[in-house]
């Protein structure tokens, strides 16, 4: 799992030179800056994450991602979390603003929420 997200991150940092590497440890902890680099860069993990596509939170595929990736004691309170924010990002023009919207929404509600 961490390794994969080692993987995103290598993928996704060099796009949003902004973003430093302080800056994504820090949205790991769950600190986001309403800044739209870093908005950007967490579409862009989510995206690599097969949980966002293209402003649209892909609630299946998140599940499916959850029983491929997740260790068990992490799965129920995973599919409560996605099932309560599956739609919190129903009308989100903007791509980036969508995925800060779910990330936000998934951070609340998930208290071991795992993050590359």
């Amino acid at each position: 799992m961490w390794a994969a997200g080692g993987l995103m991150r290598d993928v996704c940092l060099p796009k949003f030179p902004k973003v430093t590497k302080e800056i994504a440890d820090g949205i790991r902890a769950g600190n986001l800056p309403n800044d739209k680099d870093a908005k950007c860069y967490v579409n862009c993990i989510l995206e690599m994450m097969q949980t966002m596509k293209k402003g649209k939170f892909l609630y299946e595929a998140s599940l499916k991602q959850v029983e491929i990736l997740m260790p068990d004691h992490y799965k129920e309170e995973y599919r409560a979390g996605l099932a309560k924010c599956k739609d919190a990002a129903v009308g989100v023009k903007n791509n980036c603003e969508a995925a800060y919207t779910i990330f936000t929404c998934l951070r609340a509600e998930i208290t071991k929420f795992v993050f590359p």
